[in-house]
């Protein structure tokens, strides 16, 4: 395996292609489990039938973890986006028509979505108090078992030249609730100062999917709260900005 072609390097992980083949390296203290459990989440995901690079192998590089997928030529969504503003609207359509195709897929061995959410409250900084209503919340809201991406955005979504779309990134799927899926996909906007196109997106997840918008709206709280434990402290202070939202005009 040749590593000398660098895709994308992130805070634990750095990305390589060799040939066909996408080569995804954890840094040496990374979870072992959590690079088995993001392998195994994607293996199973390929078995909904989804567009998604195969897995190939998992494998120790250099005494560091690698999953070794198929590498899909082509552009993200973002950057498509980014090169011609005047097709965002189409590509915003694309996105939430594939996050759908995502949504209407069940896959019964995949964690679920609201003890994951539990669990990251539990270890979120917020005050007692505030936790006990989040996870009030949370347990009063309906129980689904929809394949959920949990960290769905345009740099997910790679656009082959033929116009094939492939769904990448499988670390944080879950089963549960379309809806919060969604809240995430809303959030991320914002944290990329997006606020238009979040506001473009949810009128159209909700407008595509029948579903009310305060809804949705009512799972932001809660995904915010369970999303502030990771990543750095400007994103932290705005997601718990968030966590106490109530009510929505």
């Amino acid at each position: 395996m040749k590593l000398d072609r660098v895709i994308a390097v992130r805070n634990d992980k750095t990305i390589y292609r060799d040939g066909d083949r996408c080569i995804k390296v954890f840094n040496a203290d990374y979870s072992k489990a959590d690079v088995l459990n993001e392998a195994l989440n994607q293996a199973r995901i390929e078995e909904t039938g989804l567009n998604i690079p195969k897995v190939i192998e998992v494998t120790t590089i250099d005494g560091k973890w690698a999953i070794v997928t198929e590498f899909i030529e082509g552009k993200t969504l973002s950057q498509l986006m980014a090169e011609d503003e005047d097709r965002k609207d189409e590509y915003l359509e694309m996105l939430v028509d594939l996050q759908l195709q995502v949504h209407s897929k069940t896959c019964p061995h995949l964690h679920k979505l609201k003890d994951k959410m539990n669990r990251k409250i539990c270890l979120t900084e917020i005050d007692a108090t505030t936790r006990y209503d989040l996870h009030t919340r949370l347990e009063s809201m309906p129980k689904h078992n929809k394949v959920c991406h949990g960290d769905f955005n345009p740099s997910n979504i790679i656009i082959t030249e033929d116009g094939t779309p492939y769904i990448i990134d499988w670390a944080h799927a879950t089963q549960g609730n379309a809806s919060a899926d969604a809240a995430r996909t809303y959030l991320l906007f914002w944290l990329k100062g997006d606020i238009n196109g979040a506001k473009k997106y949810l009128e159209l997840f909700c407008e595509k999917s029948n579903t009310a918008m305060q809804y949705v709206q009512k799972w932001m709280p809660i995904v915010a709260a369970s999303q502030s434990v990771k990543g750095n402290e400007k994103e932290r202070e705005f997601l718990l900005s968030w966590v106490n939202v109530v009510d929505y005009e």
